[in-house]
């Protein structure tokens, strides 16, 4: 391993800045929730008991005393398989014995990938199995576990296959054009992947039931025709099977758009509350939040495969890892193992993008909230069942700013609270 390698140095420091700036963060959260998670703030007075927010903190605190031990095994574990040339190693054996670029690079993508699960399945299994039900969330079962755990792998086979066996081909016969022709290939297949995933996909892992006849989908269905939204139907997922968390979301395209409530959901809130909710969720429809996060997806993914078909002509990405290369001329098949590096060492690098996106999704959401509001007639529905959903949550009231700034993509409760009473204090809040 070359230390002094430009691309081994970014790695390294990647690694280890972001793995500092995690740790701080999550232990100044720890220390804030230790001394004010019990605090009831004036605006929540009589809305939250104390025991409530008692039992929040005590559920925090169980997963941050669980993400100690997981993040820093993840980080030691991707050190010694990166700078051991475990990985390089790993792709020329599979080379050598295949003498196939797809069966290498299908056999290199699987079982590079089994150390991480396996370092991770102790972690999810205490998760899943000791603090989500100890604190009366999750309703799994071990062969419920296993079978999602199946399920998962098989999805992931029929996604990652085509998309692999493409960037193959196209890396061996258009080498020149290859990034351009993937990322079509990429994006046409995430569209197809949203398009069957309501009808073909969440259907192996979850139940879904047309909404009954009664007052909620009277209500529904008037404020979806209020919207001018269309979606083939309202659906009620059975979630509570799994976990006692509650949600609600649009899914698909086209005539497979969707709307689910988890029955969760439906148990915790009361019509007029879910009913202000899903305003929200048409609130994103409306201001086209979702077509805006295309319109920056699209244009990124080929900026990105661009300049990653331009680091994998540089010899100094493969020889820093392990992966020796006689003069400038890179073998074909290198390549790929030069597109599975890039992801690695940048990857701890992402939390400069997450700080934007997260910034804009919350920006996101105060205008949703807005528009529930002003559809609504009032943000009383909304703000009862935001109270609502953070309480059977377990989500804390008043998680520190810089917190937030770095790890939500919703803003918390009370900036919500304030924002929807006091709208003018939000300028930015409406697109006229």
């Amino acid at each position: 391993m070359d230390y002094t390698n430009i691309f081994v140095i970014i790695f390294l420091f990647g690694t280890l800045s972001d793995f500092i700036i995690d740790q701080a963060l999550e232990a100044g959260n720890f220390f804030y929730r230790r001394k004010h998670g019990t605090d009831v703030p004036a605006e929540l007075e009589g809305l939250v008991e104390k025991e409530k927010l008692e039992k929040t903190v005590a559920y925090k605190n169980a997963r941050y005393f669980l993400w100690i031990p997981r993040v820093i095994v993840k980080t030691l574990l991707s050190l010694v398989l990166v700078l051991s040339g475990f990985y390089a190693l790993l792709y020329m054996l599979l080379w050598n014995w295949t003498e196939n670029f797809y069966l290498t690079v299908l056999l290199f993508s699987f079982i590079s990938s089994i150390p991480a699960a396996v370092i991770d399945l102790p972690f999810a299994l205490y998760r899943e199995f000791k603090i989500e039900k100890d604190f009366g969330f999750s309703k799994m079962t071990l062969g419920m576990w296993i079978m999602d755990a199946i399920k998962e792998l098989i999805v992931s086979l029929f996604l990652m296959v085509p998309l692999l066996c493409a960037a193959v081909f196209l890396l061996i016969h258009l080498s020149s054009w290859w990034w351009l022709l993937l990322g079509i290939f990429y994006l046409a297949f995430v569209f197809l992947a949203s398009y069957i995933y309501p009808v073909l996909i969440a259907p192996l892992f979850n139940k879904f039931t047309p909404l009954e006849e009664g007052e909620l989908k009277d209500a529904l269905v008037n404020l979806m025709q209020k919207c001018g939204f269309h979606a083939k139907s309202v659906f009620v997922m059975d979630a509570s099977k799994r976990s006692g968390h509650s949600n609600a979301y649009f899914t698909g395209l086209g005539k497979n758009k969707r709307i689910v409530l988890y029955d969760t959901l439906i148990q915790q809130l009361s019509v007029e509350e879910i009913v202000a909710v899903l305003a929200h969720e048409l609130g994103h429809y409306k201001h086209k939040h979702i077509l805006k996060k295309y319109c920056i997806m699209i244009p990124m993914v080929f900026v990105v495969l661009f300049v990653i078909s331009l680091l994998i002509k540089n010899p100094s990405l493969y020889q820093g890892f392990g992966m020796m290369t006689s003069g400038l001329v890179i073998p074909e098949y290198f390549k790929f193992f030069g597109v599975f590096l890039i992801p690695i060492i940048f990857g701890d690098w992402l939390w400069v993008v997450s700080l934007i996106s997260n910034a804009a999704s919350r920006h996101d959401e105060f205008q949703a909230d807005a528009f529930s509001a002003e559809l609504c007639g009032s943000g009383e529905p909304l703000i009862s069942a935001l109270i609502k959903l953070n309480k059977e949550n377990l989500s804390e009231l008043t998680p520190p700013k810089i917190y937030c700034i770095f790890n939500y993509d919703h803003p918390p409760l009370l900036e919500r609270i304030s924002a929807i009473r006091n709208p003018l204090n939000k300028g930015d809040k409406k697109d006229e």
